[in-house]
């Protein structure tokens, strides 16, 4: 299985400028091949093959770089373009890239003759090694890995930090998998907690991170700070930097609780059960903010791939059921109900719901009919 480890890496002034000059070349490539396939689809030719190489006559500086990292550029763009013909609606026609965009190239392990493998890792002397870098990449490993590496991926974020996300071949996860504590959960996601759990084991509500409302204000002033810059100026490029910062610190902790807490789910529950949403609709309400800062997509993205790895199950319930208007007791519906109402009495069986908890309910017991069916 293939599973990637991302970390920090401190490079010197010298591994600072390959990278940029790596990031160049790759973007130069991607440009100058995109230009002649979009050149011959105007002419109504089909789309020809292009590689790296020949560009390399002509522009002798792409020979200073990884082979690999042009020869992985070539990949991808004719990736991007077997999407959009298959798919067009879903992927847009590749385009131009600029200098502001994502920096990042990546490039292939191999094994030459000498035995010494292009990519390798001390995890013991702190550095990482990369083809055509001098010398070892100072790096901060958090945890480490078993297996071959296959490849690895060097990017630099807007706030000018470098990361290495190594690609790693290791062995099933589902080795190392934990006894689960409860069967079958439901769980609600909501905008006062940001999940309310129901398992064997009883009820958790686990609170909304508001990561990007709390640093709101600060955004707000570093966004003013700003525009007050002259733009392509020193005072304006440190100002730019704070901002990235401050997003990518944003972002970072988001990520961090939604991998912590979706580890967490998939440790204790064998079966899943949440409720397919349509976060792009919700988007666009006057819930927007709260929507996008929760990071549902991402949150379920990660339960799904979690899931796979440990030999878990989700089952995503249809939007169309009906979870916090019906009665987890008695399975009356409440069509009455509205969004402001948290806490509702079922005018049935007279049970006292809280709306968040009542879903969850609803949502358990409906995978457990599912799996008991099956």
């Amino acid at each position: 299985m293939l599973k990637a480890y991302r970390y920090r890496i401190y490079p010197d002034k010298a591994q600072e400028e390959f990278f940029e000059k790596t990031f160049g070349c790759c973007r130069f490539v991607w440009n100058k091949m995109l230009e002649e396939k979009l050149e011959a689809l105007r002419q109504g030719r089909k789309v020809p093959r292009i590689t790296p190489a020949r560009y390399k006559k002509e522009y002798p500086f792409l020979r200073e770089v990884d082979s690999l990292a042009l020869a992985n550029v070539q990949l991808e763009q004719e990736k991007a373009f077997r999407d959009h013909f298959k798919n067009p609606k879903h992927f847009r026609m590749p385009k131009f890239k600029k200098k502001k965009d994502k920096q990042s190239y990546t490039t292939n392990n191999q094994q030459p003759k000498n035995g010494n493998e292009t990519i390798r890792v001390d995890f013991e002397k702190g550095f990482t090694y990369l083809p055509k870098i001098k010398g070892g990449i100072k790096t901060v490993f958090h945890r480490k890995f078993e297996g071959k590496i296959k490849s690895a991926t060097v990017a630099k974020t807007k706030a000018g930090k470098y990361y290495v996300s190594i690609l790693v071949d290791v062995q099933d996860p589902r080795n190392d998998v934990k006894e689960p504590k409860n069967i079958v959960c439901g769980i609600d996601l909501g905008l006062k907690s940001f999940v309310t759990i129901i398992g064997d084991t009883g009820i958790l509500k686990i609170e909304y991170p508001k990561y990007l409302i709390k640093g709101e204000e600060r955004l707000k002033r570093l966004q003013r700070q700003l525009l007050r810059k002259k733009e392509g100026s020193k005072n304006w490029e440190k100002a730019r930097e704070r901002l990235a910062k401050e997003h990518e610190y944003v972002k970072n902790a988001r990520e961090d609780f939604l991998h912590k807490l979706s580890k967490a789910i998939i440790d204790e529950n064998q079966v899943v059960v949440v409720e397919s949403l349509n976060v792009k609709g919700l988007s666009k309400t006057r819930l927007s903010k709260h929507i996008l800062d929760s990071s549902w997509s991402k949150f379920l993205e990660y339960l799904r791939y979690k899931a796979d790895w440990y030999g878990r199950r989700v089952i995503e319930v249809d939007r169309t059921f009906p979870s916090s208007k019906m009665c987890s007791r008695c399975g009356y519906i409440n069509n009455e109900l509205k969004l402001k109402d948290r806490v509702w009495k079922c005018p049935e069986c007279r049970t006292i719901h809280d709306r968040d908890e009542n879903a969850a309910k609803n949502l358990r017991n409906y995978g457990i009919v599912y799996i008991s069916d099956k």
